[in-house]
């Protein structure tokens, strides 16, 4: 089982690997026409169909992810366990390509444009590295659970953790306004940030414990 483990985040380490190298790519393409100097805020108006584009590349990007998972994983949580791991580790791959090709970003703190879909999310590159590393964490825990036990999440807990990613979004929208009025984000609410990714980390930590403990007692 442990060996079926290893082969399976090999392989989705190597998919991400790529995946984010791909992403890493596209930006160094649109950077160079619109940023030559480098990126930076207010952000560079661009073509309205360049825009749309860029949507519906960002769409699609999701639907491959969530398509690999539907072909790799046959149950729910397992197919979770398989996408956060996909696209944690693809956002890390992408800005360490970033850093190898642009040499950028200079700092973990420089902001950047993290989606567009349904508004622009921007933050300082910090916070969806620490997202990125917590679905890993969570999704290797996961993968390795033994798949004929009972999972862990009820569907209370699922319904706390989408509250929490949805509280880490609101930090990510919140310069929405800034970048309608073509002014350059100061102002990054790292405390909204913190009560959704303390929430999410704790209550899957405390989920998880809690888990450990019936399935130790069941076995007795």
């Amino acid at each position: 089982m442990q060996h079926e483990h290893r082969r399976l985040l090999l392989w989705l380490s190597l998919f991400s690997l790529a995946f984010g190298y791909i992403e890493a790519a596209v930006v160094v393409y649109l950077r160079e026409p619109y940023y030559p100097g480098g990126f930076h805020f207010p952000l560079v108006a661009i073509p309205v169909r360049l825009v749309w584009t860029e949507v519906i590349r960002e769409a699609t990007t999701l639907l491959l992810l969530f398509s690999a998972t539907m072909l790799i994983a046959r149950s729910n949580l397992r197919r979770f366990a398989v996408f956060a791991f996909c696209f944690g580790t693809w956002d890390l791959v992408y800005y360490l390509s970033l850093k190898l090709l642009l040499d950028w970003p200079v700092s973990i703190l420089d902001w950047d444009v993290l989606f567009l879909i349904p508004l622009p999310w921007t933050a300082p590159i910090l916070a969806p590295v620490l997202v990125s590393l917590a679905l890993i964490v969570a999704a290797v825990i996961l993968i390795r659970l033994p798949e004929d036990q009972p999972p862990p999440f009820r569907p209370t807990d699922w319904l706390i953790e989408i509250l929490a990613g949805v509280v880490i979004i609101a930090s990510f929208l919140w310069n929405v306004p800034t970048l309608s009025a073509q002014e350059v984000p100061r102002y990054y609410p790292w405390w909204l940030f913190t009560i959704g990714f303390l929430i999410g980390v704790g209550w899957f930590a405390l989920r998880l414990i809690h888990h450990r403990k019936e399935t130790a007692a069941a076995s007795r």
